[in-house]
């Protein structure tokens, strides 16, 4: 899967991040908790950026003799996603998926989604995206954070019925 935008669910005013298919047509919305949403913005990590939470789990995983090998969006329960934290050797730790995603895109970590969750609520990306999802990571950037400046904390309150 690849990132192929972070963007504002209208109704609700709650971040989702959409992954897309690398050799395939669908694509997957996952809803994100607000600071995931931000470390997600920021992007993979650079050598010369300063280090935040997420970004302390990988010289922890190599201290322990360990490598990150990437993460999995599980299963799709009661319309909950399940994710795990994979290891080299196939170890895991189950996560909640915005911060399985925001570990992921910081360190540049593959992710996947089972078969099965794809087939169930995967969308088709050319019916959402008619022309395109190659929107520059810049420009998504702008428009998140543009969306950052003007959000309140009373825009998080009960989504409407």
């Amino acid at each position: 899967m690849r990132v192929l935008r972070l963007i504002v669910h209208a109704p609700t005013r709650e971040p989702v991040l959409l992954l897309g298919e690398v050799d395939g047509d669908r694509f997957l919305p996952v809803f994100l908790r607000q600071h995931q949403a931000q470390v997600i913005a920021l992007g993979p990590r650079g050598e010369q950026d300063p280090m935040i939470g997420q970004d302390l789990i990988e010289p922890i995983v190599r201290g322990l003799g360990r490598r990150m090998a990437g993460v999995e969006i599980t299963e799709l329960r009661d319309s909950v996603f399940r994710s795990d934290l994979v290891f080299d050797e196939g170890s895991r730790v189950a996560l909640r998926p915005s911060d399985a995603l925001a570990v992921a895109v910081r360190d540049g970590l593959p992710i996947s989604v089972a078969d099965a969750i794809l087939d169930e609520v995967g969308q088709l990306t050319a019916e959402v995206f008619p022309d395109g999802t190659e929107e520059t990571p810049e420009a998504q950037l702008r428009d998140f954070g543009q969306f950052i400046d003007e959000v309140r904390p009373e825009d998080f309150g009960d989504p409407p019925r």
